[in-house]
């Protein structure tokens, strides 16, 4: 049996009581960090970042995995920009999550902005410490997708439906027939009907806005040089009445720019939050909006970007009350959506996938690792919901008057808002995260979850799944 097994700090390096893992599988040792999970089938509904990041986790401890994708086609064009934490990337690469070669755009800076009073022009309220690791959606997916390696992906294999049979195995149901697995990830996305088999009737919470995302080429910047030159040392966040825009840039893919993957081969994504008027066609709106509300220059950035490189989203929030009961795990989206002001929609993924190796691997057996797991991820998962509200409040809902701030304003003004609660985005010099208020740890201890246990699936149990 494996030994206990502990994270010490944000770097998120897992390690060994007595040290035998680590050393185990640095000289290749693969039988003593395999044991527990070997001959453990497990099935992931849904082949997108958290599936596959589960993938991996559930390969590396020594499952036969395979994976459930409904599209047919390559997923790599899909999405936008997302950003992680730099230690976590670091993290990832190091244990052969990513690629050392996918590329990044780092940044540390996060830059505060908002109009000028009577005028077009820009005006700098704050500057902040905010180490970042911006990503391209699809180049993260394809660097997942490659390190799954002798993963089964089966492309185009929409599943019908998951259910529980009377020996506690997993079933999944899909044009290929029943497979039973002794452990199946729910990695099917924020409207996951593999979470209703654990939480009925639990329904996504609207928020009363919507976000307008897209990702644009550097074209969009002509003219406009000194917007450029702050977005290659900085992410921005412009603030307005009755909302802000968040924009950075992001590493282009081989159909952007040059092709290249080097600095040269820049995205613009953004994101924008506001209410649009009764009555107004939500999707066009963000041109009249940043017309209204943004410097000219910003304003400009905007309407060249087109309103076919932006997507106009609802904003929403749901939290599984209990992530997983055996045999059934949820991962990413499907255990919990958080609104996107946390940025930890992949990030949550990502950290949901370490945790599940780790449990898998310190065994004894499936049963005990998904409990654990569920303690982990469940309380984690609440408390990034409920900063993501208090967020949404405070940069939508009810903004502060954006002219009259300055740089020791949005310092009090947010630490306020976070309120006590560390996340990677507003990290001060030297910070360091406790496990108790690190919302974006990947896992508080067992005794921080908040979340009541319910009874085990029935045998028989059934829903209908699109993964």
């Amino acid at each position: 049996m494996r030994q206990s097994v502990r994270r010490e700090g944000r770097a998120g390096r897992w390690n060994d009581d007595h040290g035998t893992a680590y050393r185990a599988e640095r000289r290749g040792d693969e039988r003593k960090v395999r044991d527990v999970a070997a001959a453990l089938r497990i099935g992931v509904i849904g082949g997108s970042i958290a599936g596959c990041a589960a993938a991996v986790a559930g390969s590396r401890a020594g499952a036969d995995v395979t994976v459930y994708e409904r599209s047919g086609a390559e997923l790599q064009d899909r999405g936008f920009g997302i950003v992680i934490p730099p230690p976590l990337h670091a993290e990832l690469v190091g244990s052969g999550y990513l690629d050392t070669d996918m590329p990044t755009a780092p940044l540390g800076t996060r830059v505060w902005l908002t109009r000028e009073p009577g005028g077009r022009s820009a005006r700098e309220l704050a500057r902040q410490p905010s180490p970042v690791t911006p990503c391209n959606w699809g180049l993260l997916w394809q660097s997942l997708r490659a390190s799954a390696g002798s993963v089964r992906y089966l492309r185009g294999q929409p599943v019908t439906s998951v259910r529980v049979d009377a020996a506690s195995r997993a079933v999944i149901t899909s044009a290929r027939g029943d497979e039973p697995y002794d452990v199946v990830v729910g990695a099917d996305g924020h409207a996951s009907a593999t979470r209703r088999l654990l939480a009925p009737g639990l329904r996504p919470e609207p928020a009363p806005y919507l976000v307008w995302r897209g990702a644009i080429p550097l074209g969009a910047l002509a003219g406009h040089p000194r917007e450029l030159d702050l977005l290659r040392g900085a992410w921005v966040t412009l603030g307005f009445p009755g909302g802000h825009g968040i924009f950075y840039l992001i590493p282009g893919g081989p159909q952007d720019g040059d092709g290249s993957t080097g600095p040269g081969n820049r995205l613009l994504a953004y994101a924008i939050y506001g209410r649009p008027p009764e009555g107004a066609e939500p999707g066009p709106y963000v041109q009249e909006l940043a017309k209204e509300h943004f410097p000219a220059a910003w304003a400009d950035i905007v309407a060249r970007g087109g309103r076919r490189a932006t997507a106009c989203h609802p904003v929403a929030d749901v939290q599984a009350p209990r992530v997983a009961r055996p045999p059934l795990l949820l991962a990413g989206d499907a255990a919990g959506v958080t609104r996107p002001h946390t940025a930890t929609g992949a990030v949550k993924a990502l950290q949901d996938a370490l945790c599940l190796e780790r449990v898998l691997r310190e065994g004894p057996d499936p049963a005990t690792a998904l409990e654990r797991y569920a303690d982990e991820r469940t309380a984690a998962g609440a408390k990034l919901v409920e900063l993501g509200r208090r967020m949404g409040r405070a940069l939508v809902e009810e903004v502060p008057d954006w002219p009259a701030m300055g740089q020791d304003e949005v310092d009090v003004w947010f630490r306020g808002v976070l309120a006590g609660t560390w996340h990677y985005l507003y990290e001060e010099p030297g910070e360091a995260a406790g496990p108790a208020v690190a919302a974006t740890s990947a896992g508080p201890t067992a005794s921080a979850a908040s979340a009541v246990r319910r009874p085990e699936p029935d045998a028989g149990s059934e829903a209908t799944v699109s993964g």
